[in-house]
């Protein structure tokens, strides 16, 4: 029993190192998703942190999905339809996402972009594209076609699997915005690490590469992020902090959000629409058609990205003329734009660029002459008007040292190697803030001075307040509901304008029913047993509210029976406390509920609908004894001599019968724990789950079987044509003309013509197997000339290589012939087979090489390249054999002369031991000599084999005449007896 409690230890540890050694090294990815582009970031094993290429090697891809004849486009492909057909291709639906048909940014999408048929859900009220009249698209189904895009491009870029990543969405994304990212994310099979807020992620990537830079005095940066559809201001710190954990006390960079502001609609796309609109105004007044160049959909795509170039353009240069070919009715348009033309057009835009920085400031309890340091991000920071404004307000130069394009994507794919399991990377803790409060709203019934009459009171609490930073966990426990109840969770004072509020949409997040709390309440009825309340535990993970668990809680007195400790009890006691260096007390719950009066309760009786912060684990419906100063000290008193006896036995010191029985009697206060059942009621937009789930995910697999198939296809098609094209062009080129027959040359340029005519007119959208049988049937009708051409190329290289292998048989023949006698350790015998097979080669390759030159390259080849690697194969056999052989014979000779000088010394020293007990009077004792193995001649014959062989040895499949262990080279020589050449 005794040696059974030993293994345990060993044994847990075994099962660590295993699982250790086990963990999933899968592949992470991020994803910065833009309205207008998206970047990818990708970590692996072996692959450091890089920015994923697309098809077309770009760094970027667009965030567009188009349909055209039962073809689907993703990414660049997608644009060229846009400007084509501009209804089919569908961007910036990012702005779209978790919000109903009477939001007022869908007013202004429609506005932005009239081409779009914008339609509402049935059941959901949000939106939907109608692309013809029986298919719709929502915008988290785009997302996440596009999201499984960016996973391909990041499995071909690492080539292994991703499954995981971590997506960045803006901070100002409210509650039913995140939902409907993590549904496309869902629909596209991606399993999301975190939803990162993106001037979060871009902050971690400046920190990660200055983190020597910090210490324990905070440093304040305002990251200033300007994209295509919004404009974000964010202000952080960085500084040195101490964190514990696992007891070990560590020192480590943390980045913290103080406050954040920004303007939804400010952005390089605004500016793009209104360059769009003045070029299309230019238009109509040359009058060059009677057309209204607004009224047409591909004209207004065709000016809408000119308006695009033309904007890049003007960002650094004063002057720059905008034209499009054919813009309507065949018409071309040019026309020349200025910078400051630019500017007049984006005036009221330039003038609220310095807003989302007061905004920040103000949430930060911040002025501008506490920040160290001003970053930019973002393409739009580019406008050099931009810069002017911000300079003008932060009076100190900008600071440009981030990649403006992909900082989000780097530091996001950061972050999912800390959070993946198959990687470790340095801790840098990141505390995001809460940009929109959350609340709580419940009813509580109050008794008045009337005994039959009650009032109800809507109590309100807040559970995430303003810049309030997570992830956290929080807890609000109800204390006088004694039935089930409800309560309803909402936003709180949003600090935005009206305007933007009415962006946000509902301001009522979810209801949620609390059910079986009377029957837990009915169970738990006893002596000596007090009801708690009811305990809410939610957690603000991703930016999203959750509820993670709701239970029941009582407080129960009860007293314990002594059990008598057997033997075994006393030994398992004994070695916990060995192993664990002494008895452990269960550590109270870490709940820090906070009184109405703002002290500390010392009954541990939280007031109604009081929250508090928690990061402990929840133990589900167990029992937990309560540990209180009471029963700490009694268990003090009753405990105090075993305090220096850990780990070991006395029966002597055990307490007797009467004092243990008195000690157990006492009463201690058992924690008990009821689960209450939970139904929960989407009240702002409904999410994309159930039924609509499963249609949304059947959609989009039969796309992307549709796609696969297409690609299939294709492949199948080009390597057919690109066959075709090769052979059409070799059966008449000088190069090939030789190994063709004039009747091979006549039925290859027959096929290939024939299927040249049938790929561009009847076969053009014929099946893969189609085109996979047509491309084996001309190979098979150009196999054999294409091998005597191959032959014809490849022969000289083989001829060397044969002509190379007789040069250095002949000359380890040689050289073995001529080793003194005691040297030779090859027989007659393996010489004449060597000499044999060195002359047979020489015959037969001069024999060959005659009929070869006899032969026409039209016909086969008599001198194949096979035939020659198996004469190599020969040769380089037979001498590999008999080097290895000569090795074996020299280290069965070394033993042997060292044994016997052993032999010889043992010998010597035995008899100058009797001479000296024979003659005690000397005092005189010679040196044993030392002799000393003649070299002999092995020197110069290994120096020969090193010369001509290059130190080859055999192969595995060689037999060695090695009789027993006495002739096997010992492993301290590190000469291998059998390696593959």
């Amino acid at each position: 029993m005794i040696l059974r409690s030993f293994l345990v230890v060993p044994i847990s540890f075994f099962l660590l190192l295993s699982f250790s050694h086990n963990a999933d090294g899968i592949s992470v990815m991020s994803v910065d998703l833009g309205s207008e582009w998206m970047k990818i970031g990708i970590v692996s094993p072996g692959v450091p942190m890089e920015i994923v290429l697309n098809k077309e090697s770009k760094r970027k891809t667009p965030v567009a999905v188009s349909f055209r004849e039962g073809e689907r486009l993703i990414g660049e492909d997608a644009l060229t339809v846009a400007v084509r057909f501009p209804p089919n291709a569908y961007r910036y639906f990012m702005d779209l996402l978790g919000k109903k048909i009477d939001n007022p940014m869908v007013e202004l999408f429609q506005k932005r972009f009239p081409y779009y048929n914008l339609v509402a859900h049935s059941d959901r009220g949000t939106v939907l594209f109608q692309h013809d009249n029986e298919t719709h698209y929502s915008p988290e189904e785009l997302l996440g076609m596009v999201l499984n895009q960016a996973r391909e491009y990041a499995q071909d870029f690492a080539k292994q699997p991703v499954k995981e990543a971590v997506i960045t969405v803006p901070p100002y994304f409210n509650q039913a915005e995140r939902r409907a990212v993590m549904n496309a994310a869902e629909l596209a099979g991606i399993k999301v690490l975190q939803l990162m807020n993106s001037n979060t992620a871009s902050a971690l990537n400046y920190g990660i590469f200055r983190r020597n830079d910090f210490n324990e005095t905070a440093q304040r940066l305002l990251l200033y992020d300007m994209g295509a559809s919004s404009t974000v201001a964010t202000i952080i710190s960085y500084q040195i902090v101490k964190t514990k954990e696992k007891g070990i006390v560590e020192s480590n960079p943390q980045l913290q959000v103080l406050g954040v502001g920004y303007d939804r609609t400010l952005g390089g796309l605004e500016m793009q629409l209104r360059l769009r609109d003045f070029l299309g105004t230019a238009f109509n007044d040359m009058k060059k058609t009677k057309s209204d160049v607004f009224s047409n959909h591909r004209s207004l795509a065709k000016l809408f990205k000119e308006a695009g170039r033309l904007k890049n353009v003007l960002s650094a240069n004063t002057e720059h003329a905008a034209q499009v070919e054919g813009l309507l009715d065949e018409k071309d348009f040019k026309h020349a734009v200025g910078r400051r033309h630019f500017e007049n057009l984006c005036h009221d835009l330039f003038d609220r660029v310095n807003v989302p920085v007061e905004q920040a400031l103000k949430a930060a309890g911040l002025t501008m002459d506490l920040i160290d340091q001003v970053i930019l991000v973002g393409a739009g920071t580019r406008v050099p008007k931009v810069q002017e404004k911000l300079a003008e307000v932060m009076k100190r130069d900008l600071g440009k040292s981030l990649n403006t394009d992909e900082a989000a994507a780097m530091g996001a794919v950061y972050k999912g190697a800390d959070l993946s399991s198959g990687f470790k990377v340095k801790k840098f803790i990141t505390k995001d803030a809460v940009l929109f409060p959350i609340l709580v709203d419940f009813e509580r019934e109050l008794e008045t001075d009337e005994a039959s009459s009650k009032t109800v009171k809507v109590v309100r609490r807040t559970l995430f307040s303003h810049m309030n930073p997570y992830l956290q966990k929080k807890i609000l426990t109800f204390n006088k509901h004694v039935n089930d109840f409800t309560f309803y969770v909402s936003y709180g004072e949003l600090p935005v304008p009206s305007h933007e509020a009415l962006a946000i949409g509902s301001q009522n997040i979810t209801k949620i029913d609390l059910k079986g709390v009377g029957t837990a309440i009915e169970k738990n009825k006893g002596e000596g047993v007090e009801p708690k309340g009811v305990i809410a535990h939610f957690l603000d993970e991703n930016g999203l509210f959750s509820l993670n668990l709701v239970e029941s809680v009582f407080e129960k007195n009860t007293t314990v029976e002594p059990v008598a400790e057997d033997t075994l009890s006393k030994l398992g006691s004994a070695f916990t406390n060995l192993f664990s260096g002494g008895s452990h007390e269960p550590t109270p719950e870490e709940n820090t509920h906070d009184s109405e009066d703002g002290k500390a309760p010392d009954d541990h009786k939280p007031h109604e609908g009081e929250t508090g912060d928690s990061h402990e684990k929840d133990t589900g419906n167990e029992s937990v004894p309560n540990v209180g100063e009471g029963s700490t000290k009694s268990a003090n008193e009753s405990g105090e001599s075993d305090a220096g006896n850990t780990g070991k036995i006395d029966d002597a010191k055990i307490p007797d019968k009467v004092n243990a029985t008195a000690e157990a009697n006492k009463p201690k206060l058992v924690i008990v724990k009821e689960s209450i059942e939970v139904q929960t009621y989407i009240l702002d937009v409904l999410p994309l789950d159930g039924e609509q789930f499963k249609v949304s995910s059947t959609k989009l697999k039969e796309l992307d079987e549709i796609d696969r198939t297409r690609t299939l296809r294709e492949k199948a098609r080009n390597a057919l044509e690109s066959f075709v094209s090769d052979m059409q062009h070799k059966a008449y080129s000088d190069d090939h003309e030789l190994f063709l027959t004039e009747e091979e040359r006549e039925a290859i340029g027959k096929f290939c013509s024939e299927t040249s005519d049938w790929l561009y007119e009847d076969g053009a959208d014929a099946e893969k197997n189609i085109y996979e049988d047509k491309l084996k049937e001309i190979k098979l009708l150009t196999k054999d000339f294409l091998d005597r051409a191959r032959e014809y190329r490849e022969r000289p290289d083989a001829l060397e290589a044969l002509d190379k292998m007789l040069n250095i048989s002949t000359s380890f023949l040689d050289g073995s012939k001529k080793l003194p006698e005691d040297l030779q350790y090859f027989s007659e015998i393996e010489l004449t087979t060597l000499d044999k097979a060195v002359k047979e080669t020489l015959e037969w390759k001069e024999k060959q090489l005659e009929e070869q030159a006899k032969t026409p390259l039209s016909e086969a080849p008599v001198l194949t390249i096979r035939s020659i690697a198996e004469k190599i194969d020969t040769l380089d056999r037979e001498v590999k054999y008999m080097m290895n052989k000569a090795r074996v014979e020299k280290l069965k000779k070394q033993r042997e002369d060292a044994a016997k000088l052993v032999k010889e010394a043992e010998e010597k020293l035995k008899a100058d031991k009797l001479k000296a007990e024979q003659t005690p009077s000397s005092s005189v004792h010679e040196e044993l000599p030392i002799t000393e193995i003649p070299p002999a001649d092995w020197k110069k014959f290994e120096e020969m084999i090193s010369e001509n062989y290059d130190n080859e040895t055999f192969p595995e499949d060689s037999e060695v005449p090695v009789a027993s262990e006495e002739n096997e080279p010992s492993e301290s020589t590190g000469e291998p007896l059998h390696t593959e050449l």
